[in-house]
This record gives C-alpha cells, sequence and structure tokens, in this order.
C-alpha cells in the first residue's frame, strides 16, 4: 500500500469525526475525514477537467489551510508533482523557483500575490486562486492513483544559505518509508496513553513548504489524529490554548521565545515567586551534573508543586513533548523545558534526506543531541567531519541539476554539509556548517556556530550575532537587534568578555559592530525557515566590516 492510499484509507475510517482544523479569528474550523476527502475529489474532478496529468508540475503558492491540504492531496492522487511555496518569500526568488520547475499552473491564496507574480514574470503559467476550485459541493470520492517508489511527488526548494535554491525531488519511496519512521516513534510518545483510544491532538503552525512541516502533516493524516492549524503566528500563545495539543513542532526561535518569556515573566513578579524559581533553576542543574547541595531537593520540590504546574499550563496543559527541528536547540534551552516537565525532542535532516535522518528517542533523550539516526539509515563522518548519510530517505537528486546531484551524492552516500559528532551509544550532534569554518590568517579553523550561541545567551535582547573573520587576524561580532528591542555595545561587551574567558587566543572575539537593521526573510538577509544568509549579509555589510578590522582589536 503506497503512503497515500494509507492516508485515503485513515481519513475514510475517519468517518463524521474531525481529521483537520483551522484557528480563524479565535474560532475552531473542523472537518471530518469524509468531508476532507470530498474536498479533495472537487479538486481531482477540478484538475482533471483541465487537462492536468501524471508528471505535471503545479506550483502550490499559499499560507497553510485545510483548502491547501486538500489540493496538495489532490495533486498527488492525480500523479502530478506538488512544487510548494513560501507564501512569505520575495516575488523574484519565488518567480526563480517557478521558472526553474516549469509548472503548467500555479495555484495561488490571494490575489494581491497573484499580481505580484505577474508583474514579475508576465509570461507565468495560469495562475488560480484557491477559493475558485473549492465550491463547497460533495463528492464521492475515488481512490488515490497507485504511485511506484520511484514516482516524483514533489519538489521542494532549499532555503539557499549561500547561492541560488535548488530544488529537491522526493519520491513517493522516500515519503513512504518516513512516514514509516514517524508514526514508530509517535507511537513511542504516545505509548502510555493508547489505551484512552482518544485522537492525538496536534498543533501546527510552521508552514507546509517546509519539508519537515509537510511530513508531519502526511504524519498526522496517515494516523488516528487531529492536527489544528493556527492562521497567525502573533496568536500562538492564545491558539494553544484553544489546541490543548498532545504534541507540536518547533523551531529553536520559538522555544528560545518562550523561555525568555517565562523568565521575564517571573523576573517581573519579583519576591518569593522570582527567588524559588531561580533556586530550583541552580538545584535542578547541579542535580543533573550531580553536585547537589543539601537544599536543592526543598527548592526544586516546592517548584514543581507551586511554580511549574502553571508554567505548563499556560503552554499546554496535556503536551507530552515539544518537537525541535530546523537547528541545533540551545542545551539550556533544552534543558530549562525538561525542568518544567516537558520533554524536547529533537529531530536532524535536511529536506534531501525527506526532512530527517535521526530522531530522540522519547524514553531517552539526551541534551544537546538530536537523536540516533533512524531505522535503516547509515550515517558515518568523512575525514572532515562532514555527516554523510545513507539510505531509503535520501532523495534522487535535484531537479535540472546533474552536476550539483553529483556533488551532493557520491557512492550512494549523501553530503549534507553539517559538521557533527556521535557518541558511543548512537546518539549525534550537530557542531556547525562545513561551508560556514572561518579559517584565520593564522590558519586556525574555528566554527562559528557554537560560539555564537554562547554569546547569544548572554546577549537576549539581540536577534542574532554573526560571527566574521575569514581570512582576516582575528574574529570579530555582527550583532542585530529587533526593532522593539533595542541592545548595546555594553550588553555586548559584557557578553564578549564573559565568553572570552575559557577561549584560547585564535577563538577570541577582538571586536564588534551593531548593524543598523535586523536579519528578515523579505531583506534577503534570512532564508524562508529563519536561517542567516552570511554570504548576502558579508555583502550587505561589507563596509561596516570592514571599518570592524580597521579597529584596534581588544
Amino acid at each position: 500500500m503506497t503512503f497515500l492510499e494509507s492516508i485515503f484509507e485513515r481519513l475514510q475510517r475517519a468517518g463524521g469525526a474531525p481529521v483537520l482544523r483551522e484557528i480563524r479569528h479565535g474560532k475552531l474550523n473542523s472537518v471530518s475525514g469524509d468531508e476532507l476527502l470530498s474536498m479533495v475529489q472537487e479538486a481531482r474532478n477540478f484538475l482533471i477537467a483541465r487537462g492536468m496529468k501524471k508528471g505535471d508540475r503545479c506550483a502550490l503558492l499559499a499560507s497553510n489551510s485545510i483548502r491547501w491540504v486538500a489540493l496538495d492531496l489532490a495533486m498527488m492522487a492525480e500523479e502530478i508533482i506538488v512544487v510548494p511555496l513560501y507564501s512569505r518569500q520575495a516575488p523574484a526568488e519565488l518567480v526563480a523557483m517557478m521558472k526553474d520547475s516549469s509548472p503548467e499552473r500555479v495555484f495561488c491564496s490571494t490575489a494581491a500575490r497573484s499580481t505580484e507574480i505577474k508583474n514579475h514574470w508576465p509570461a507565468a503559467p495560469h495562475i488560480t486562486l484557491l477559493s475558485s476550485i473549492f465550491a463547497g459541493e460533495t463528492q464521492k470520492p475515488t481512490p488515490p492513483k497507485h504511485h511506484e517508489d520511484s514516482d516524483i511527488v514533489t519538489i521542494i526548494y532549499t532555503s539557499g544559505t549561500s547561492g541560488e535554491p535548488k530544488g529537491v525531488v522526493l519520491n513517493a519511496g522516500n515519503v513512504r518509508y518516513m512516514l514509516g519512521c514517524t508514526n514508530t516513534r509517535i507511537d513511542q510518545l504516545m505509548a502510555q496513553h493508547a489505551a484512552t483510544q482518544e485522537p492525538n491532538e496536534i498543533f501546527h503552525y510552521l508552514p507546509f513548504c517546509f519539508a519537515a512541516s509537510w511530513i508531519l502533516l502526511l504524519t498526522a493524516l496517515s494516523r488516528k489524529s487531529v492536527l489544528t492549524l493556527s492562521m497567525d503566528v502573533s496568536k500562538l500563545s492564545d491558539d494553544l490554548k484553544l489546541c490543548t495539543p498532545d504534541y507540536f513542532l518547533n523551531v529553536p526561535t520559538l522555544l528560545e521565545r518562550v523561555r525568555a518569556k517565562i523568565t521575564e515573566t517571573i523576573q517581573k513578579r519579583g519576591g518569593f515567586a522570582e527567588f524559588v524559581f531561580s533556586r530550583a533553576q541552580q538545584a535542578y542543574l547541579r542535580q543533573r551534573n550531580r553536585e547537589s547541595h543539601s537544599f536543592d531537593r526543598l527548592w526544586l520540590g516546592l517548584a514543581k508543586r507551586i511554580m511549574f504546574p502553571e508554567i505548563r499550563k499556560s503552554i499546554g496543559p496535556r503536551l507530552k513533548a515539544l518537537i525541535c527541528g530546523s537547528a541545533p536547540l540551545s542545551v539550556e534551552t533544552q534543558l530549562f523545558f525538561m525542568m518544567l516537565g516537558i520533554p524536547v525532542l529533537q529531530a536532524y535532516g535536511l529536506t534531501e534526506t525527506t526532512a530527517i535522518c535521526t530522531l530522540d528517542d522519547p524514553l531517552h533523550a539526551v541534551p544537546g543531541r538530536v537523536g540516533p539516526a533512524i531505522p535503516g539509515v547509515e550515517m558515518k563522518l568523512a575525514e572532515n567531519g562532514e555527516i554523510l548519510v545513507r539510505g531509503p530517505n535520501v532523495f534522487s537528486g535535484y531537479w535540472q541539476r546533474p552536476d550539483a546531484t553529483a556533488k551532493a551524492l557520491v557512492d550512494g552516500w549523501f553530503h549534507t554539509g553539517d559538521q557533527g559528532d556521535v557518541d558511543e551509544t548512537g546518539n549525534w550532534r550537530i557542531t556547525g556548517r562545513l561551508k560556514n569554518l572561518i579559517i584565520l590568517n593564522s590558519g586556525h579553523n574555528i566554527a562559528p556556530e557554537p560560539l555564537e550561541e554562547e554569546l547569544a545567551q548572554h546577549v537576549p535582547q539581540a536577534q542574532r550575532i554573526i560571527l566574521v573573520g575569514n581570512q582576516r587576524s582575528f574574529l570579530g561580532a555582527l550583532v542585530t537587534a529587533t526593532t522593539s528591542n533595542g541592545v548595546t555595545d555594553a550588553d555586548v561587551q559584557f557578553a564578549i568578555e564573559h565568553v572570552n574567558g575559557d577561549l584560547p587566543h585564535y577563538k577570541q572575539v577582538r571586536a564588534f559592530v551593531i548593524l543598523p537593521e535586523p536579519l528578515s526573510v523579505e531583506n534577503g538577509l534570512l532564508t524562508t525557515n529563519g536561517k542567516i544568509k552570511r554570504d548576502a549579509i558579508a555583502a550587505r555589510f561589507a563596509v561596516e566590516i570592514e571599518q570592524l578590522y580597521q579597529k584596534k582589536p581588544a
């Protein structure tokens, strides 16, 4: 049975029970399994009537919605290749990806977005608004067309931290295998609650055009669950209260913000609450390091009784775990949530590995590591420390880029470009990107990510800290602040002095500059999933970097 046939069968079994919900204006709008299948059939009929056939490519440019899901399933059911695109991305970048994938048709959520595309690409194929597909007529569903494992189901464009994005070709075999792995892990997570026979409640806010987000969607649809879509990222806290999920997928940025917000709230309360929380946090960390003091059990026990339950309730009263991916999560943040009684499970992977290579074991998560390789997947380190991956999750190649494919896939091993290490139990840790290595003119090689993360811990009001120094005599730091939260020279200097004290001379940061604008997707300095574009930042702030190196180093 193909992954899509399994999803259709699951939706049929759900019948009139809800499987998918949207939160709009503070209210839940649900569709049942039967209703979703009817919408899928309505979209399939639309595609068939317009002569769409197997192998055609269609771009799907829209934010998350029930309609997005229905159209995605419909295109796959008709063996049409889906090209999902990020709705917030700059029009010029979107047009470049569409020209590369040459879609037969573009599906768009708003007329304004459609106009932008036409303005940047007068020769664009026909653009159809999602609202014109779904008339709400009840349709009798038919089984999806049968995929062979080698059949292409989607082309997902990489975020492009350097250079232009490439289309990652994923086939039915990749997806089928991955859904087997994700379902197994969730079964482990929910094992002690399986006897209730209640569906899993899942909250979701990350765009479906990202591979991990899409895999979570398909996983949810393939099992007994209800997936609730938050439609407004500014209202995540309120939406969480409506959903009360068992688990949901996160990026480190959100968890860092939640942690900072909790800490700030407690500090503002001050008094006994702040005192107890601070002592409990210190006690928890000492306990993990087996360095407990005499009163640690008292402070930790007190916090567990009077504070932690209220904090957990504010995040999600029935949370079994927070799942985190896209970038390494700081150990401090992972331990913070674990202290509160909320496990944080990490995953590691790339679009090219169908989103996932490793998954934390729910019963044996190791802070700072991203779990063991999923069953059937091999991982090893090259001589230069690069992580190589081989298995049924690895993509077949980049769309129309044979040279890039040959460079990335060597003897069946995918070269991830990531650096890491693995412990004796098989748990992996990601330490940085190979191409991000800073090589000083002294010959010293420095991975910037760990230092950037440590500095950021001491400047929470900074948006990002980016190290520079390639072929220079010392490391420098670029600091960005959000428009709502400034950062001062004194803040940065304090952090640098604190971190430098434990470092060898060549790893010490000797100068810094606070940049005049924050990084964003819109100004081209962040990728669509929030990763920094180092080359673009270096080009944009070349003058500031040059001035930084004209300063006398500290």
